[in-house]
Order: C-alpha cells, then structure tokens, then sequence
C-alpha cells in the first residue's frame, strides 16, 4: 500500500481542477498546468480535494500509485505557490548576470557562457554569485538548474564550482609532500 497515495492532494483556494479527455487540468493564481493521466490509476475530484487511487490491483498500477498522486500535488502546488531553486556560484571572478531571456556566466573559460532561459521560466540574479530560476513547472525549474551547475560542477578540492543552496560539498584534502 503506497502511504503517499493514500493522501488526498488539497485543492486550496483560488485553485481549481477539471478532468476531462484523459488529462488533468489545473488552474490557478500563477497559471495554468495540464497533465496526461494514466489508465493505470483512477482520479477523482472530491469537495476541495483531489483522490488517486488504482485502477486495479496490478503490480504495475500500485508501483504508479504514490507516483502519479505525487505529479498531482506538484501541479496544485505549482499553480498557487510555484516552485523556486537557487544556485550559488563560489569561485574567483566566476559570476552570473540575468539579462532579458538570457542568462550570461562567467566561469573561468575563455568565453562567457549564454543560455537561453526556457518558456514558463524567470531567472533573477540578486548578486553576482547568485542564481534563482522560479516557475510553476516544477520539473522545468529544476532541469534547468541541472543543466546551469553542469557547466562547472562544485569539486572537492577548493569547492569552486555551481551548487544549489544548502548543498554540503564533502571536501577532501589535498596532495602532501
């Protein structure tokens, strides 16, 4: 029995939700989010609340359960509150500049590195070691931030490098003579 797809999602206020031709539809203050549903898994909107149940007692059905009611919540949440990561650059003369739908870093290479920030996405660089992508996607948010510490991931050594906020980077020491 999965103990997460028990929990009916909370619709809050403001938030509403319609199924209809196989897809889930939420709609709330920060926009709109749909989702395809799957025949494994039966979805139900009760009062102020949506249920996720399977369909069937197969394998397969009860290994989608907790899953599917999770992608449910991430989009009731995604459309009333958002979701929001945020990276931090350490490193000397490495720095990131937001600017329009672009996203510049400088990281040590010999050419700054520009990326184009996806659709549904906002960027914000508060400092200039300071990286914060918000949106209502929450897969989008955190692909993109993925794909921006990729370009210099932290290392164990001096800790230079992108890493999410709060990370802990296991340091290791050096070389001895």
């Amino acid at each position: 029995m999965s103990r997460i797809g028990k929990k009916p999602v909370a619709i809050p206020g403001g938030v509403t939700a319609t199924i209809e031709n196989g897809t889930l539809s939420v709609k709330g203050p920060k926009g709109t989010l749909t989702m395809g549903l799957s025949d494994l898994i039966t979805y139900s909107l009760g009062e102020g609340e949506i249920s996720v149940k399977p369909a069937n007692d197969s394998k397969q059905a009860r290994a989608f359960w907790g899953m599917q009611r999770t992608l449910v919540s991430n989009l009731v949440e995604g459309v009333s509150a958002g979701f929001t990561k945020v990276l931090v650059i350490k490193g000397v003369g490495y720095r990131a500049n937001a600017q329009g739908k672009t996203l510049k870093l400088q990281l040590g290479y010999s050419h700054d590195v520009d990326l184009p920030v996806p659709e549904g996405l906002e960027v914000k660089t508060p400092d200039q070691t300071t990286i914060e992508i918000s949106g209502t996607d929450k897969q989008a948010v955190g692909q993109f931030a993925a794909e921006i510490r990729r370009w210099r991931k932290p290392e164990p050594y001096k800790g230079k490098g992108i890493a999410y906020r709060g990370e802990f980077i296991f340091r290791k020491e050096g070389k001895k003579r």
